[in-house]
């Protein structure tokens, strides 16, 4: 369970570096103002719907630190400048058939492709990698 003050000191740290005040913060981030004095007075908790925005908007803030403050905050793990690809290889006759029973249960198509990928690890962070 979220320990509601902890919480809000986590997200005054966010905003502190990120110079910016509540109202500027919550414009940034999609929500009400009065969300943001309610979450930093400790009265309301957070939502998922607006832990994620938080998570979303600002690369430096890992979710497992906002949640419960274990990890580091700003997470200075660079995110990859380009999406891992895999090259096409040449394949034998059994492989074709392997990668086609594998593109059928991954629903892949020809007019489809992968828009993105999300990796979650077991110590709650996670990885998204957009097209």
């Amino acid at each position: 369970m979220i320990n509601n003050s902890e919480f809000s000191k986590r997200l005054k740290t966010i905003m502190e570096y990120h110079q910016l005040s509540a109202s500027s913060f919550a414009d940034k981030v999609g929500v009400q103002r009065s969300s943001i004095s309610h979450l930093l007075s400790g009265r309301n908790r957070p939502s998922l719907d607006f832990v994620l925005k938080v998570v979303k908007e600002f690369d430096d803030v890992e979710l497992y630190w906002l949640l419960n403050g274990k990890g580091e905050f700003p997470n200075m793990a660079p995110a990859p400048a380009n999406p891992v690809t895999v090259p096409d290889l040449p394949v034998t006759k059994d492989q074709r058939v392997e990668r086609q029973s594998e593109d059928s249960l991954l629903g892949l198509q020809k007019n489809k492709s992968i828009e993105r990928i999300v990796l979650f690890y077991t110590d709650g962070t996670f990885k998204e990698y957009l097209k």
